[in-house]
């Protein structure tokens, strides 16, 4: 099975790697330092059950990859227009496009009697749907708490990390189940889900409370959950995701906000919206702050600590001049 990896940061690394120890054809695209050093050292990654070392095909050009059997989009949101613009030559006739990315995707609508209602800029121009297309897209949802140590070095915390995998209308198609077992040969879980758009606010419940929080204390989950009265307001927060999840239909499985909480106060790690903050890269805002809040407005719901500690963590990302609000918008 040949698979394309688009995009080597942090959550890329991991899937290649594990991809590669499952016995996939593992190739990645990546740009300046990291796919220097994947060129002349290979990929790293060292998790919890041990040191994987690979030595994926790496590009800068898709055309240098030609045709595949999937292609995996590992890029953060802001990367989309880019991936819509030169993902072409790896794409054959049935090739299908699993993006698993943070926050509400690009895709969300499709296939939803509520198609095109979703913020303009998750697509701009509708850049990727023209490009790849509804046909092709395979939902994901990742869950690993990592980062770049170094080009072609990445780190996993934890050892309960997964690879949620989800047609967008439900169906459970062997092209799905084939990408998912490819993963999970190489030791990292990956679940075909009936409904990928509840993994999406599953995952959402964390992001859109732990990233605007660490972003405002500028520290990992730890140090920000370490005062009481913080985690009182994150519980608040997980409550209110859980609204806006709610009015779309969707009941969040799992532990109480209290639990969830009190897990997340134990970790050290670094949101990727703070990491990418701290290394001066474009910010995930639109799609994981601003469009749940887009929900929450367009289904009623009322969010009153989401709202504003969403609109300082968006403010700071406007001060580091990491994302830029869409004319007219407020943050």
């Amino acid at each position: 099975m040949k698979v394309c990896i688009f995009g080597a940061g942090a959550i890329g690394g991991v899937i290649a790697a594990r991809l590669a120890k499952g016995g996939a054809e593992v190739s990645v695209l990546a740009r300046g330092a990291i796919l220097e050093a994947i060129r002349a050292k290979g990929l790293t990654m060292h998790a919890p059950d041990g040191t994987l070392r690979c030595r994926p095909r790496a590009a800068a050009d898709p055309a240098e990859l030609g045709p595949q059997d999937y292609v995996i989009v590992t890029t953060k949101a802001p990367s989309l227009p880019s991936v819509a613009a030169t993902i072409a030559p790896l794409l054959g006739p049935e090739t299908p496009v699993a993006f698993v990315m943070n926050g509400i995707p690009w895709w969300y609508r499709a296939r939803t009697p509520r198609e095109g209602e979703i913020l303009p800029e998750l697509d701009p121009g509708n850049a990727v749907r023209t490009a790849i297309g509804v046909r092709r897209t395979i939902g994901g949802v990742v869950y690993s708490a990592s980062e770049v140590l170094e080009p072609g070095v990445v780190h996993v915390e934890t050892a309960d990390g997964r690879v949620i995998l989800g047609e967008l209308d439900g169906s459970l198609t062997p092209r799905v189940e084939r990408l998912g077992a490819a993963i999970a040969a190489g030791g990292l879980p990956a679940p075909v889900v009936p409904d990928i758009r509840k993994a999406v606010w599953t995952k959402l419940m964390g992001n859109l409370v732990s990233g605007p929080l660490c972003i405002l204390g500028r520290a990992g989950m730890a140090d920000v959950l370490g005062s009481t009265s913080v985690r009182g307001l994150a519980v608040e927060m997980m409550r209110e995701v859980t609204a806006i999840a709610a009015s779309e239909g969707i009941e969040i499985p799992g532990d109480a906000p209290e639990a969830r909480i009190e897990r997340s106060a134990k970790l050290a790690h670094k949101p990727s919206i703070l990491q990418d903050l701290e290394a001066g890269k474009m910010m995930e805002v639109a799609t994981m702050f601003r469009a749940p809040l887009h929900i929450a407005r367009s289904n009623g719901v009322a969010v009153p600590n989401l709202t504003r500690i969403v609109a300082l963590a968006t403010r700071a990302a406007i001060s580091a001049g990491l994302y830029a609000l869409p004319e007219g918008a407020e943050a």
